[in-house]
């Protein structure tokens, strides 16, 4: 039994505090992501890492699979501020813990849900508060023909659910992705949060075009009133769209290197109320954006 698509749905996991995954089957990464920001001195830069591991529970194809991630996001703030003190929110960090079940129906289709807590802040108290634990929830049903040899097509269907206390809906939200192998060489994969048309060269190396979501959320522990409108910073936010290339090369079957870079088609950093409101825009501007590491899979 291919354990694989166990770790489907843990891809899918978006929107929630802007720790969007691309559809993979990574069970963990090491990854540093960089981005200035155009006519600015700003600049975003963010390492990140997790680990997912799954444990066979029950009947054949069954399995928990809890999860560990850790960001760590400097943010440099340089155009000019109606707050005194921007320096206190240039440095971000998150801890995430997840927990997740899957096991398979019949017809090929595998049913899959997670649901998990993170601390995500910037901490400048030195400890964590309660407005810092943020709550997310996820199901999915996934088929999968990607592994049968008569498939002449492989392809396979994500559908689900995502819930986030971060995401400003009080309700969940749908997820959709559909990947298909076109030829030996050609895939492509559309849906969210990610789509892209992938060339394989051969078995190390691969090039891609895509388009893709990024971003963060964090919470701002000591509140900053904005003296033009009276209304107080309580989290930041930020959401990016890009789109661009992507090269991978696979060490081994399992560990691979990649670099992604492109541009951005929306760029949203802003700082909200408890309500999710705006309270101010930080930057709007469109910019280059890059993304490297090592991530390891099934």
């Amino acid at each position: 039994m291919r354990i694989y698509p166990c770790f489907l749905f843990f891809a899918l996991v978006i929107f929630s505090s802007g720790n969007i995954q691309a559809q993979s089957t990574d069970l963990g990464r090491i990854e540093y992501t960089y981005f200035p920001q155009s006519d600015s001195d700003n600049s975003f830069r963010r390492f990140r890492t997790f680990i997912n591991f799954p444990i066979q529970v029950g009947r054949e194809g069954s399995y928990l699979v809890p999860g560990i991630e850790y960001e760590n996001i400097n943010f440099k703030y340089k155009d000019l501020s109606p707050f005194s003190n921007m320096e206190e929110l240039d440095r971000y960090q998150s801890f995430q813990l997840s927990l997740g079940y899957t096991f398979p129906l019949n017809n090929d289709w595998r049913f899959a849900a997670s649901a998990g807590g993170m601390l995500a802040s910037n901490f400048e108290e030195g400890k964590a508060i309660k407005d810092d634990l943020l709550y997310t929830g996820s199901l999915f049903f996934i088929k999968d023909k990607t592994g049968e040899a008569e498939a002449a097509k492989p392809w396979r269907l994500i559908l689900g659910l995502h819930y986030s206390t971060t995401s400003g809906f009080p309700f969940p939200l749908p997820v959709i992705n559909y990947y298909r192998e076109i030829s030996p060489k050609w895939s492509y994969s559309a849906g969210v949060p990610k789509s892209n048309l992938k060339y394989s060269f051969n078995e190390k190396h691969h090039l891609q075009a895509f388009a893709t979501l990024d971003g963060f959320f964090a919470n701002i522990q000591e509140n900053r009133l904005l003296p033009s409108n009276g209304k107080i910073a309580e989290n930041i936010s930020m959401t990016i769209v890009l789109a661009g290339l992507g090269y991978e090369y696979n060490f081994t079957k399992h560990l691979v290197y990649y670099l992604y870079a492109g541009h951005t088609l929306m760029n949203d950093i802003r700082l909200r109320d408890a309500n999710k409101d705006d309270v101010y825009v930080i930057n709007k501007v469109n910019t280059f954006y890059g993304r490297s590491g090592l991530k390891f899979k099934i």
